[in-house]
């Protein structure tokens, strides 16, 4: 089996402190690093190659579109991405997801990486064409999906119960840390999670409490991580 750290984390287009997002990040060490609301605008390229290289990690999959970004440690070894637009609703954000095909020891992993609408039906709604392009990458790559992101609901609505009806939620199934993820200053909801298929071994999951004091400065959301075991790949898997 090989270990795997993964953390989601929303940094809110870097507005309030990087280099304490980096801290943060270096604090707790992943093997995968996916997040959501990076830079779209002005020198967008430049603040994210500088994120990455302050966390001590490379740029995997991402767009400029939509503000999601996977990284990963050198260790990990990136074979293919994907980057899916979700269907438009007019008058919001346009949504999407991104995809990393990694390769970490001798195992292979599809992560994939999201932000969701505030409003229920377009979530809902695009929960759906996830779970597709999940279902594709997965026959695709023969490789088990692990899917990250801020989901703008809490346990038990109906976009998350579509997906825990799928995956495994990291910290329902093993908790470790702290539970909620928003606000880092006055943290109430549990929004922002990371989610496993039934075939990964979830050792952990939840918000670390090591850099709690990092979370304030840093952005609005705090990171969730989780702790996997991945089974070696098969030989005949795609590269």
């Amino acid at each position: 089996m090989t270990p795997v750290r993964v953390l989601t984390y929303n940094v809110r287009s870097l507005r309030d402190d990087p280099a304490a997002v980096a801290r943060v990040v270096r604090a707790i060490d992943p093997d995968v690093l996916c997040l959501q609301e990076v830079p779209r605008f002005w020198d967008w390229r430049v603040k994210r190659r500088r994120l990455a290289r302050d966390c001590g990690m490379d740029i995997a999959a991402g767009r400029r579109a939509c503000g999601l970004a996977i990284l990963t440690a050198p260790r990990v070894r990136r074979l293919r991405r994907e980057f899916h637009l979700l269907s438009p609703t007019p008058g919001l954000h346009r949504r999407a997801l991104a995809i990393a095909v990694l390769q970490v020891a001798g195992a292979r992993l599809v992560a994939a990486c999201t932000h969701l609408d505030l409003m229920t039906a377009p979530r809902r709604r695009h929960a759906t064409e996830i779970l597709t392009h999940l279902d594709r990458a997965r026959r695709r790559y023969e490789a088990p999906v692990v899917l990250t992101g801020d989901i703008n609901e809490e346990p038990g609505g109906p976009t998350w119960s579509l997906f825990t009806d799928r995956f495994q939620d990291a910290y329902a199934v093993a908790p470790d840390g702290e539970e909620l993820t928003f606000s880092s200053r006055n943290p109430r909801r549990r929004i922002d999670a990371v989610f496993a298929d039934e075939t990964v071994e979830i050792i952990a999951g939840g918000v670390p409490s090591a850099t709690a004091e990092e979370y304030p400065q840093a952005t609005d959301h705090r990171p969730v991580q989780a702790t996997l075991n991945l089974s070696p790949s098969l030989p005949n898997s795609q590269g």
